[in-house]
């Protein structure tokens, strides 16, 4: 392949979604947000963590294989790599059963041709206490961290364009942008559902972090909104997707929690959808001028 891009783009694009407990439901928002990201140029869809359904783990679990390939059919139909942000899984790559009752927090990358190019299972699991409705987040209770950093090729327009997968909890982890980074990572993908509290905080600022301590492009696909779950209970999250560049600068972004549905196209949308192009040639440069892998001695 050749490492000319100059000429041809890579846009990608970054979906913000109010997922509920409707499978069918979210299937239909997803289905339409990769159509319209597909007609506006994007070769990438980047899906928020949880995308398929916010809680009900287990019961979304069972349905991991139909899933994926109903996912993976939309990137084939539509030709297009998608990333999926996350779905729980039972098993682990090798296909063994996860063990002690839990999951696996699975994020995959599908091909145009619908093939599976990767999966990278989610390696830090949320803990923490929030003074929000739900209070404290373990997700260790129910998943089994990964073990395995994951780099996945994205091959478009004659170029080969190098991807690291992150989920959500991962961003509060440098290191793990930096082994990305130094496999030879372009960008990441950072698919997540944070807290409407801890993303207020912190969601832009770990992108921007995450995005200088790696020189690459950021990808942070959100989920955003009141999450109503069938035992009554309501989860609050961020949203604010965005796409940072390579210098910490926010390419563009979606500043909104609650999808906003008051002005015109926008009206009949589940989704928002926020685009960005990855400038090679000038990350390149960049990385030239702010050497600060040549410098790195701690790990």
């Amino acid at each position: 392949m050749s490492d000319t891009t100059e000429n041809h783009p890579f846009t990608t694009a970054a979906i913000q979604m109010n997922s509920q407990q409707d499978i069918e439901k979210n299937l239909t928002d997803i289905q339409a947000a990769i159509i319209d990201a597909h007609k506006q140029g994007a070769k990438l869809v980047v899906l928020p963590e949880n995308c398929c359904s916010m809680g009900q783990q287990f019961a979304t679990a069972e349905r991991f294989d139909e899933l994926s390939a109903t996912l993976a059919n939309y990137a084939n139909t539509y030709n297009i790599y998608v990333l999926v942000g996350s779905l729980p899984c039972a098993y682990r790559p090798d296909g063994v059963i996860v063990p002690n009752g839990r999951l696996r927090q699975v994020s995959q990358l599908f091909a145009p041709d619908g093939s599976r190019v990767a999966r990278y299972d989610k390696i830090h699991l949320f803990t923490a206490t929030v003074a929000d409705k739900q209070g404290s987040y373990n997700e260790a209770a129910t998943f089994e961290p990964g073990t395995q950093t994951v780099m996945a090729p994205i091959e478009v327009n004659d170029a080969v364009y190098q991807l690291g997968m992150m989920v959500c909890f991962d961003l509060r982890f440098p290191a793990l942008a930096q082994r990305l980074r130094q496999a030879g990572a372009d960008l990441l993908s950072a698919p997540s559902a944070f807290t409407y509290l801890t993303g207020q905080a912190h969601w832009s600022l770990l992108l921007r972090a995450r995005a200088l301590d790696s020189q690459c492009m950021v990808i942070g696909a959100a989920q955003g909104g009141d999450h109503v779950y069938k035992d009554g209970n309501i989860r609050q999250t961020w949203g604010h997707t965005v796409i940072t560049a390579y210098d910490g600068t926010m390419i563009n972004s979606y500043d909104h929690s609650e999808l906003d549905k008051t002005t015109g196209a926008e009206t009949d949308k589940n989704y928002a959808l926020v685009m960005a192009s990855l400038d090679k040639q000038a990350q390149v440069q960049g990385r030239q001028k702010l050497p600060i892998f040549d410098c790195h001695r701690l790990a």
